[in-house]
C-alpha cells in the first residue's frame, strides 16, 4: 500500500486522532509527533526528502548537546523538539525541549526526582520511551518507584498530571523499561509487562483519569503498542508471550489472538494490507506474518531475529535489519526472500523510510542508507555520527534528526543532530 501526502493525512485522521483535545493538532506532513511517526509505521510523508549524504560536518544544520542519557527518539512538533532524558547521578527523569530551527535548548522539566530502579541493562536507559505529543500536551512514561508512571506536560514544559499505570517489579529479568505511550482519540495508552504482572491501561489525556484496563500475561516483554487501520477496522497490536494480540483501542477488549513471535519481544509491530508482522528473540528467534481478519491464520514465518529493533513494511514488502547485522527484504504475501545483505551490527535503532530511501544504523553509530527497492539491495551511503546510536531517527520538514552519544576521554555526552541540505 503506497502512502502519499494525501494518504498520510487520511490515515492520520482515520485512526481517531481528530478526537484529541489539542487546539493545534500536529501536522502529519511536517511533524513527527510520536514513536514511529505520524502514521505509526516509520514512514515519512512522501514529499519528505532529507539528505542521504552527510557526516559530522556535511549537511549538519546544527548539533546541540543533550543533558542526561536516554534512548528515546526525538519528537518534532511545530517549532519544538522533545526528548525524554534521565540524569543518573541526580536521579532525575524528565523532558528536554529544543528549538527546531536553531537547536537551542528552550527548557528542561524534571518529572521524577529520585526513586530510579536499582539497576538497568547496559543497553537500556532510564529514559528509553519516546514522548508523544498531540500539539498542545506531551505524554511521557517512566519506570520509577517500582511503578510505570505516565505524565502529561504542556509544550511549554509545565507538569500537568502524573498517574501510576501499575506496579512494575521485574524480579527475574532486570532489563528495565522501554515502551512508548500511544495516543488514540482522547486517550493515552500505556503498557507494563514484568514477571510480577502485566497490564495495558488507557488514561484520559485531559486529566489522567483511568478509562480502561486490560490485564496482560505476567512475564517480561518490552514492545510498544501501536494502532493501525487494518482489515477494515482500527486495531491495537501487541506482540509478546509467544503470541500476537489485536485489541479494540476504544475499550481494550481483545479482537483476536494468534501464536507467533517469541516469549519476549521489543520491536513494535508493523502491517501491510491485512497482514501484520512481528519478530522476537527470546528464548528463540522468529519473524511471523499473520492475517489480521480475526482468523488468526499464520501466513508464514522464519527464524530471523529482529529483537530490539522494529521492521518496516511498505508497498507489499517487509524490510528488516536483524540482530545478526543482516538486512533482509521479504515479500509480505508469502515471505519470499527478495534479497539479503550484510549491513553490520549489533543494531537497536529501527528502520526509518523517507524520500524513497531506508535509513538504518548500528549501535556504534554507523548509518546505512539504501534505496527502497525490493528487487535488489542498492546502497547509497555509509557514514557515522558519534560512537553510540540506539535511538531511532525522525524525519520532519525534509530534515532528519539523530540522537547519538560520543564516548571520549572526558566521558559520555549525548548530542542531537539536525541533518538537512545546506
Amino acid at each position: 500500500m503506497k502512502f502519499c501526502s494525501f494518504a498520510s493525512l487520511v490515515l492520520f485522521w482515520n485512526i481517531g486522532i481528530t478526537q484529541t483535545l489539542s487546539a493545534t493538532l500536529p501536522d502529519p506532513i511536517n511533524d513527527w509527533p510520536w514513536w514511529r511517526g505520524p502514521n505509526f509505521n516509520g514512514v515519512a510523508a512522501e514529499h519528505q526528502s532529507p539528505p542521504t549524504q552527510f557526516d559530522e560536518q556535511k549537511n549538519v544544520v546544527w548539533r546541540t548537546a543533550v543533558p542526561g542519557r536516554g534512548h528515546a527518539s526525538p519528537v518534532v512538533v511545530g517549532d519544538q523538539i522533545f526528548l525524554a532524558t534521565a540524569d543518573e547521578q541526580s536521579e532525575m527523569q524528565g523532558v528536554v525541549c529544543f528549538n527546531r530551527t536553531t537547536g537551542k535548548q528552550e527548557w528542561i522539566t524534571p518529572v521524577h526526582q529520585g526513586n530510579l530502579p536499582s539497576g538497568v541493562h547496559k543497553k537500556n536507559t532510564h529514559a528509553s520511551g519516546t514522548v508523544a505529543c498531540n500539539g498542545k500536551h506531551l505524554y511521557v512514561v517512566f519506570y520509577n518507584e517500582d511503578q510505570i508512571k505516565v505524565s502529561c506536560l504542556t509544550v511549554g514544559g509545565d507538569l500537568v498530571w502524573t498517574e501510576s499505570a501499575g506496579p512494575f517489579d521485574p524480579e527475574k529479568y532486570k532489563f528495565g523499561y522501554g515502551s512508548s505511550p500511544l495516543l488514540y482519540g482522547e486517550s493515552v495508552i500505556v503498557i507494563g509487562e514484568a514477571d510480577s504482572g502485566g497490564f495495558l491501561v488507557a488514561f484520559s489525556q485531559r486529566d489522567g483519569s483511568k478509562l480502561w484496563t486490560t490485564p496482560r500475561v505476567a512475564h517480561a516483554s518490552y514492545s510498544s503498542p501501536i494502532v493501525g487501520n487494518i482489515a477494515g477496522k482500527e486495531q491495537l497490536l501487541l506482540s509478546g508471550h509467544s503470541e500476537v494480540i489485536s485489541y479494540d483501542p476504544k475499550s481494550g477488549e481483545e479482537f483476536w489472538s494468534a501464536p507467533g513471535a517469541t516469549l519476549a519481544t521489543c520491536g513494535t509491530m508493523v502491517w501491510n494490507g491485512d497482514l501484520v508482522f512481528a519478530s522476537g528473540g527470546f528464548p528463540n528467534s522468529e519473524t511471523v506474518a499473520i492475517k489480521a481478519d480475526g482468523s488468526g491464520t499464520v501466513v508464514w514465518k522464519n527464524k530471523q531475529k529482529c529483537y530490539e529493533q522494529s521492521m518496516l513494511a511498505y508497498d507489499g514488502y517487509l524490510y528488516a535489519h536483524t540482530d545478526a547485522g543482516v538486512g533482509f527484504c521479504w515479500r509480505c504475501s508469502d515471505g519470499k526472500e527478495m534479497w539479503k545483505t550484510r549491513l553490520g551490527g549489533p543494531v537497536s535503532s529501527s528502520i526509518t523510510m523517507a524520500g524513497g530511501h531506508l535509513y538504518t544504523a548500528t549501535e556504534s553509530g554507523e548509518i546505512i542508507v539504501y534505496k527502497l527497492n525490493p528487487e535488489k539491495y542498492e546502497e547509497v551511503a555509509r557514514t557515522s555520527l558519534g560512537t553510540e546510536l540506539f535511538a531511532t531517527p525522525t524525519v520532519a520538514g525534509n530534515r532528519i534528526f539523530y540522537r547519538v552519544a560520543e564516548n571520549g576521554p572526558e566521558g559520555r555526552q549525548e548530542y542531537l543532530y539536525c541533518i538537512g541540505e545546506k
